[in-house]
């Protein structure tokens, strides 16, 4: 999926995937995609519930080799 900016919070728990994610999205304009790529299998629901709670829509997640990756298209 095409995305504008990436961050890798691969090794933290919560809640530094989402704390990461927050900052890293407050850098992209309106519209524009955020890939996020974390370890912490609670980053599943933390994501899920972000997205509800801020109005970012959560447009894709996946899971690889114990990876998860998200794309956050920002509001």
């Amino acid at each position: 999926m095409q995305h504008d900016k990436e961050i890798d919070t691969r090794g933290l728990n919560c809640p530094l995937p989402i704390l990461r994610a927050k900052k890293a999205l407050s850098d992209v304009h309106s519209g524009q995609v955020l890939k996020i790529v974390a370890t912490d299998p609670g980053s599943v629901r933390d994501f899920e519930t972000f997205a509800k709670q801020t109005g970012h829509a959560l447009v894709a997640q996946s899971e690889a080799n114990g990876e998860f990756t998200f794309f956050m298209k920002k509001k």
